[in-house]
């Protein structure tokens, strides 16, 4: 049966070679069950109730594509778009989680209408190269700016925005948790994230600095809390237009890359080069969001982390098979999950947002008009903690130069529609 649903054979591999792949990109990619809820619960959404809502929709979206698709990648709550959730939406914007909630579903939908209409490869086409590496850049600064205020170590202040806070135990502890990771990573250890938050959590407890667990298994706790708790209706306001855009926008580069990246590694190529169900991949990814929305999580996307199954031999759907079941058993050790805290998460954060500035040396800084919009789209994102102010200025800001300059032929309208919409979402 696993043959004729998978065509193991075809695709040159066994069941234990499909299992070992799937358990490894388990492993490196298991610290999204304790950083995700960790990010949203600074929302004011149930953190146990997250735990289980994370476990099931990378269970459920890694399925689907799985099986849809016979593809060996994993999907999951985003990270970058979960701090987008946060502390760009919820925060600094002031607005519900409900609300985001409906924001996140409304960009899965423009996504999955977009999918379906065929207009997804015209847009790949019209963003700049510069603005999309620009993105990426900007989006690992955010989440390791979140990082490294979750351990303390920056702090507001009323004088100078932002300073260096105080050395406490937490922020040790979460200092050495870092540069385990780091170390792991450099070994090229399997679950390197994992074994650091797991690590930095018994220390902390050791030291006194958090409750051990009450228990090693139990029931998942009811995602009831924020299961279909989303407000619609209240995230059709016209200021959140840019948000729902750079939700759109963000997922669908980052999957696309994902995917190029990793089934390129696989052999999923046809003899013209091109993706083998690329068009159902994308649409199982834009599902999977709108379904994430409804059972109260942040946009999922395609991990990277797809990658270290691929290398240990995974090349079929069997392979998300196993991670899928792996999330979900996962969801069963809430008590451990339970008593991680911020600082333990916050080393995966940084690790994470370094891995995303490695496309920062494929930008051209000499060409002022390419390196404006790209810095501005860079800098904003940290600083204003927002992604969705930071692509706004740099999409209008790439339109502008290339208008003002006498280049406008340069711009594909698709870009330039971008670029009002960022625009009227900045005035309101």
């Amino acid at each position: 049966m696993l043959e004729r649903l998978f065509r193991l054979h075809s695709h040159g591999t066994t069941v234990r070679t499909e299992i070992l792949a799937g358990c490894t990109t388990f492993l490196t990619a298991a610290y999204i069950i304790f950083v995700n809820p960790n990010i949203l619960a600074a929302a004011g959404m149930d953190a146990p109730a997250l735990t289980t809502v994370t476990c099931l929709v990378a269970a459920l979206a890694t399925l689907l594509i799985a099986l849809w698709a016979n593809a060996p990648l994993m999907m999951a709550p985003g990270m970058g778009l979960n701090a987008f959730f946060t502390y760009s939406l919820v925060i600094g914007h002031n607005i519900p989680w409900q609300t985001a909630l409906g924001v996140v579903f409304l960009s899965g939908c423009v996504f999955l209408l977009l999918t379906w209409l065929g207009v997804r490869e015209r847009m790949v086409r019209a963003i700049p190269t510069s603005l999309r590496l620009a993105a990426g850049v900007g989006i690992g600064l955010f989440i390791a700016f979140i990082g490294l205020k979750n351990l303390g170590l920056i702090v507001h202040d009323s004088n100078v925005l932002v300073r260096l806070g105080p050395f406490t135990m937490q922020a040790l502890f979460g200092l050495g948790g870092l540069l385990l990771a780091v170390l792991l990573e450099r070994r090229r250890i399997r679950g390197a994230l994992l074994i650091a938050i797991l690590a930095t959590t018994v220390a902390g407890m050791l030291a006194g600095l958090g409750p051990w667990p009450t228990g090693l298994i139990a029931l998942p706790p009811s995602p009831a809390p924020i299961a279909f708790q989303l407000d619609i209706v209240s995230a059709l306001s016209i200021g959140l237009w840019s948000s729902i855009f750079s939700f759109m926008f963000i997922d669908l580069f980052d999957s696309l890359g994902t995917m190029l990246a990793v089934c390129r590694e696989a052999g999923m190529v046809d003899k013209q080069g091109e993706l083998i169900n690329l068009p159902r991949m994308l649409t199982a990814d834009a599902i999977a969001t709108v379904c994430g929305a409804l059972l109260g999580t942040s946009t999922t996307t395609t991990y990277i982390e797809s990658a270290s199954g691929v290398a240990q031999g995974g090349r079929t759907g069997l392979t998300g098979v196993t991670t899928a079941l792996c999330f979900l058993s996962a969801a069963f050790f809430s008590p451990l999950i339970a008593v991680v805290p911020a600082f333990a998460t916050a080393p995966a954060l940084i690790v994470v947002g370094i891995f995303m500035l490695r496309g920062i040396g494929q930008l051209d800084f000499y060409d002022l008009s390419e390196a404006l919009p790209a810095f501005l789209t860079i800098l904003l994102m940290p600083l204003t903690f927002s992604i969705a102010t930071g692509l706004a200025f740099g999409f209008v800001s790439y339109v502008l130069l290339r208008l003002f300059s006498g280049r406008a032929r340069e711009c594909d309208p698709y870009l330039i529609g971008a670029a009002l919409l960022s625009a009227v979402s900045l005035a309101f």
